[in-house]
C-alpha cells in the first residue's frame, strides 16, 4: 500500500518562493499518477495540480498556472511541488494524493503540510 507523507511547510513572505515534498513508500508510486489539493482555513478543498506516470504530463488549476510547477522523482519516490510568486491566498495545508482529479467526496489521507505566506 503506498504512504504518502508530506513535508516543506511553513512560513514565507508575499513573493517568496517554496518547494513542497511527498515521500512515498510502497511498491506503487511508479504506477500512480498523483496530485495536489490544498485547504485554505475555513475553506474547501481545492485541487492544484496532477502529473502523469511518466512525468511527463502536468495539469494545473487556473489559479496556479504559471506559479507552481509539479513534478516527481521516481529514483526518489518523491512528488515535489515548486511554488513561486507566493501570496497570502496560498496560505493553506497542502496535501497529496493518487489519481489525476479530486472528487467530491475526496479526504485526505496524510496529515498534509500546513504553508502561512503572511510579511
Amino acid at each position: 500500500q503506498l504512504q504518502l507523507v508530506e513535508s516543506g511547510g511553513g512560513l514565507v513572505q508575499p513573493g517568496g518562493s517554496l518547494r513542497l515534498s511527498c515521500a512515498a513508500s510502497g511498491c506503487t508510486f511508479s504506477e500512480n499518477v498523483m496530485k495536489w489539493v490544498r485547504q485554505a482555513p475555513g475553506k474547501g478543498l481545492e485541487w492544484l495540480a496532477a502529473i502523469n506516470i511518466r512525468g511527463d504530463g502536468q495539469y494545473y488549476a487556473n489559479s496556479v498556472k504559471g506559479r507552481f510547477t509539479i513534478t516527481r522523482d521516481h529514483a526518489a519516490n518523491t512528488l515535489y511541488l515548486q511554488r513561486n510568486s507566493l501570496k497570502p491566498d496560498d496560505t493553506a495545508t497542502y496535501y497529496c494524493s493518487t489519481g489525476r482529479f479530486m472528487y467530491s467526496d475526496f479526504v485526505p489521507r496524510t496529515q498534509g503540510t500546513k504553508v502561512t505566506v503572511s510579511s
